[in-house]
């Protein structure tokens, strides 16, 4: 066992795996073409999340938000251009999403080495496995071949990402149409025992839940106490983070399952995981079994990093991954959004 901070992390090796028999991604991918890359990748999100912990759980979940946009092609990245306002800008994204400048950073070292060879989809890919291992211990081998997307828009976000207020059929459906199971979902959802939510995110359940009960009674009450002297009521110009789990916030592990038990999940997408009969015993069974989650957790991460990827001639390989190359036309944007 290691211990890091407050965290104990049992190093867990998951074996390779193949998202889909016919998926052209493979292990091993850039074996030949830039031996260095995962390397690199993982050299940079190791010095980043030395100084800051909480980095890791923003490259997560920035895969995450880029995989369910378009698919993993690296769309979130992409700035805002002139008549295209794109996916970074989004409230989901702006400025809660954190981890951009990791990117970067492993860009920059892996095109000194091997120019025009790594896309940014690959790239974000391998820095999400890297901050679940240095943060939870929890090692995979990640198939890659992606390509970069050259469209990133605004409005997309709104129609394929699930807001914190949704509850758990809501969750099965937006997941679902990914490809990915409720086991996958709960599975996925453990990602949020580290990170930070804005007070804006829940603070409806502290003070104005509906209109029998000001303060969401599924929530304990201790927690929510707690969480009103963090947070302002809605309205206030004042927008807190909060530790999404207060005990272990800076370690991947299933302690988030045990908070939902203990009614202490932030977020109503949180709770509603175990408050809704169709996702409580996947809460009760994750809860028990930490080391079985986090094996689980490396095979939905895998699952999800292959949703509607480009591979082959599709797309380019960016080599600024916060712009599309120039030495194409732009594909059509539709539709247009002034900014």
């Amino acid at each position: 066992m290691l211990k890091g901070g407050f965290c104990v992390i049992v190093l867990l090796s998951v074996s390779a795996f193949a998202p889909a028999s016919a998926s052209p991604l493979r292990v091993g991918f850039y074996r030949s073409t830039c031996p260095s890359a995962e390397y690199l990748v993982r050299q940079t999100v190791s010095k980043a999340l030395a100084k800051n912990p909480g980095l890791g759980a923003g490259l997560i979940r920035m895969h995450f938000h880029d995989c369910f946009v378009r698919g993993c092609d690296a769309s979130v990245l992409l700035d805002t251009v002139p008549g295209q306002q794109g996916e970074k800008d989004h409230p989901a994204n702006s400025p809660s999403l954190r981890g951009f400048e990791v990117i970067d950073e492993a860009k920059a070292l892996i095109e000194a080495r091997c120019p025009e060879k790594v896309s940014c989809a690959d790239i974000l890919t391998f820095a999400a496995r890297d901050s679940a291992y240095i943060l939870g211990g929890i090692n995979f081998a990640v198939p890659a071949g992606r390509r970069d997307g050259r469209v990133s828009i605004f409005n997309e976000v709104t129609q394929n990402l699930p807001p914190p207020g949704f509850n758990a059929q809501q969750l099965r459906d937006n997941f679902a149409r990914k490809g990915l199971s409720i086991d996958e979902m709960v599975i996925l959802s453990g990602a949020h025992s580290i990170g930070v939510s804005h007070c804006s995110s829940f603070s409806t359940r502290l003070y104005s839940f509906n209109a029998t009960h000001p303060q969401d009674p599924s929530m304990d009450r201790s927690f929510a106490s707690y969480l009103q002297r963090r947070c302002p009521p809605p309205g206030s110009s004042r927008d807190s983070t909060v530790a999404l789990d207060v005990v272990t916030p800076n370690c991947l592990d299933n302690r988030y399952y045990e908070n939902l038990k203990n009614h202490r999940g932030l977020l109503t997408s949180d709770q509603t995981l175990y408050d809704s009969p169709l996702t409580a015993s996947f809460v009760k069974k994750n809860a028990n079994f930490g080391s079985n989650w986090a094996a689980k957790f490396g095979y939905a991460t895998l699952k999800m990093g292959s949703i509607e990827v480009l591979t082959g001639n599709q797309g380019e390989i960016r080599t600024n991954c916060r712009v599309v190359k120039r030495n194409r036309p732009l594909p059509s944007l539709l539709p247009a959004v002034n900014v």
